[in-house]
């Protein structure tokens, strides 16, 4: 039997959008957050074999948020806009209230 009854897990692997940011929050701990491009590309039209058809492709964009101190303050100093990395964490589905008083909701991968 398998003591694993849930699984939430992700990997990323793709490019920083911007040069990591510090965020601290009154009475928590701080938070180091950038964004991640991943890239998916197929081949578009009948052909399977790698000829014929265009290619399309969609850049999806991750909120990466390190909380752990270590790897926090690492992320902080060496991860840097263009740097090509690989990411493992969970997702985290949040909420917050905008400046313009708007729900909104926030996908976030803990790393």
């Amino acid at each position: 039997l398998s003591l694993v009854s849930a699984m939430n897990r992700v990997q990323l692997l793709g490019r920083v959008g911007q040069d990591p940011i510090m965020r601290q929050v009154e009475g928590k701990n701080p938070v180091t957050i950038f964004s991640l491009a991943t890239n998916e590309m197929w081949r578009t039209g009948d052909s399977e074999v790698g000829q014929g058809g265009d290619v399309s492709q969609k850049t999806t964009w991750h909120r990466i948020s390190v909380f752990r101190p270590g790897l926090r303050d690492v992320t902080y100093q060496y991860v840097r806009k263009g740097a090509r990395i690989y990411v493992e964490g969970k997702i985290d589905y949040g909420e917050y209230t905008d400046k313009n008083n708007v729900r909104r909701q926030a996908t976030t991968i803990i790393a």
